[in-house]
């Protein structure tokens, strides 16, 4: 689904990813680790269209997809859910998550069941502003959010941030439930081993903007991932 050579990105004069390649498959978790600062959400907003890489290529779903704009790359499929989930305060939750309708025809603004099914808390409060939810439910809606544009390919950071741990489990099962579909590849950047470990197929640990380790589930021990991923 997504196929990444050779990236580069820079803030003003500071180069924060190095020759970053990585590739995501449908069906599969991959996960970005490493400590803070490395780069992880830079390259999310790399792949998301929301900062513009140096250099490099972007290959996605088969197709060359250049330099494009966020609006467009979510418009082919990528959908984001940014740290700090970045939901609309003043909005309700009906409202916020009809913002995804901006990249569907008409004929698909809707929200499906399925939404409702995974997390429920969103019908009680479909006419609670935003910013009156807690953390773990403004998750929910950020996921959902992104969910309503029907990615091929998700982009997840640190969704496990200042969360519940309840609602740590759900987002668990989320996860699992959508990569388990065949249909959709995620990158997941997350800080919390354990949920990291537990969910990923595939891991990329970055060290210093650069691709320091990679590998399945199975080339990679939980010692050797945990020692890789603490330097």
């Amino acid at each position: 689904m997504l196929k990444v050579k050779d990236l580069t990105l820079h803030y003003g004069g500071s180069q924060i990813l190095y020759d970053v390649s990585l590739t995501a498959a449908a069906g599969e978790v991959t996960c970005i680790m490493g400590t803070n600062g490395v780069g992880k959400t830079s390259l999310l907003k790399a792949l998301s269209g929301t900062h513009q890489r140096t250099s490099g290529e972007i290959e996605f779903d088969g197709e060359a997809i250049g330099k494009l704009p966020a609006h467009a790359l979510a418009q082919k499929g990528i959908g984001y859910v940014p740290q700090g989930r970045m939901i609309f305060p003043l909005l309700t939750v009906k409202e916020n998550m009809e913002t995804a309708y901006a990249c569907l025809p008409r004929s698909e603004h809707y929200v499906p069941d399925e939404i409702y099914e995974l997390f429920p808390i969103l019908k009680e409060f479909l006419n609670r502003r935003g910013g009156d939810l807690s953390g773990g439910q403004q998750q929910q809606l950020a996921i959902a959010r992104a969910m309503l544009t029907k990615p091929k390919l998700l982009l997840l950071d640190e969704p496990t941030e200042g969360i519940q741990p309840n609602i740590i489990q759900q987002i668990g099962r989320v996860i699992r439930y959508l990569r388990d579909k065949g249909d959709i590849a995620i990158i997941l950047v997350e800080q919390y081993f354990d949920f990291a470990y537990e969910n990923a197929d595939r891991f990329v640990v970055l060290r210093r903007g650069a691709v320091m380790k990679s590998g399945s589930h199975d080339d990679l021990s939980r010692a050797e991932l945990l020692e890789a991923t603490s330097v």
